[in-house]
């Protein structure tokens, strides 16, 4: 017997790490932007299209949960190691894109700075659960 209802567990997992002392506002821009470009470099996470009742259609979205953690300025960058150093699918948000207005500044503003000078508020991670685990060692769920 199949249970549509059962919870699946992935291998895999989407995460985001916010710096703890962003404002709230902040935070949701944050992870929007960052896993905002997640589905065109790794189309398998995202599932198929919503439709209502009526068949009013909606777009899809992730076929899996997104997690979201804070950590401070340190852990970030620890992350953000960790990250590069595993290869995994990364998007970095860094304090300088709250003062840009578009696509291009935002690209500008993150190639000016090396990665080990980025001044990181926000990053998001995909790959295999335990990969993921070991890359935001230290941080906790965002409450």
């Amino acid at each position: 017997m199949n249970d549509d209802n059962a919870p699946v567990r992935f291998d895999t997992k989407i995460a985001v790490l916010l710096r703890d002392d962003l404002e709230t506002w902040q935070r949701l821009n944050v992870t929007a932007f960052l896993v905002s470009g997640l589905g065109t470099q790794v189309p398998e996470v995202i599932g198929e299209p919503y439709a209502d009742a009526d068949d009013t259609p909606y777009l899809p979205m992730f076929r899996q949960p997104v997690l979201v953690f804070a950590g401070s300025k340190e852990l970030l960058t620890t992350a953000h190691t960790r990250a590069v150093g595993r290869g995994v699918t990364l998007a970095v948000f860094t304090s300088d894109l709250f003062a840009t207005g578009h696509d291009k500044a935002n690209r500008a503003a993150v190639r000016a700075v090396r990665r080990d000078g980025m001044d990181l508020v926000g990053l998001a991670v995909y790959g295999p659960r335990n990969a993921v685990d070991k890359i935001l060692k230290g941080a906790s769920m965002h409450s």
